[in-house]
């Protein structure tokens, strides 16, 4: 296996209700299961990870920030604030790492307003609808790409 990588996933607002919706819109995994098999993907793998989830855009901002020059890659599902937060795009046009922009539902099969989001701007990828193995398939994707530049460098 390659050198050891460094992911951090950011959840955004609501993720840590997962699991708990009647609609099951989002899975039937509630959000810690999801953090161990986001985990156990990840140590199978040889990628140090971060699995983090706010409620507050100011917070995942803050995340972001930290990640510069600490982590290879990140993965974000930033929620409803994929639609609208022009800040957390900022903060991920500042990191120099790769991207995967995740999200549990097709957000192309819901509302429109979900049919536009800030963080595909920057995303090297994205994985929609999938649920729980989209996470997985994330952090495979991510780690992937994340060595071939390093390999490329």
């Amino acid at each position: 296996m390659s050198d050891k990588i460094t992911i951090w996933f950011l959840n955004g607002p609501n993720a840590n209700l997962y699991g708990l919706d009647a609609n099951k819109t989002y899975g039937g995994d509630s959000f810690p299961v999801l953090q161990s098999r986001c985990e156990q993907k990840a140590a199978s793998i040889n990628a140090e990870f971060r699995f983090l989830q706010s409620n507050y855009e100011g917070q995942l901002v803050d995340w972001l920030q930290e990640a510069r020059g600490v982590a290879d890659g990140i993965i974000i599902n930033a929620a409803g604030l994929t639609y609208s937060s022009v800040p957390i795009l900022d903060a991920l046009l500042s990191f120099p790492g790769k991207i995967i922009e995740t999200h549990m539902s097709n957000i192309w099969k819901r509302e429109s307003f979900r049919h536009h989001s800030y963080i595909s701007k920057v995303a090297d990828g994205v994985i929609a609808g999938l649920g729980g193995d989209g996470y997985e398939l994330a952090i495979e994707a991510i780690a992937q790409l994340v060595r071939k530049s390093k390999a490329a460098a």
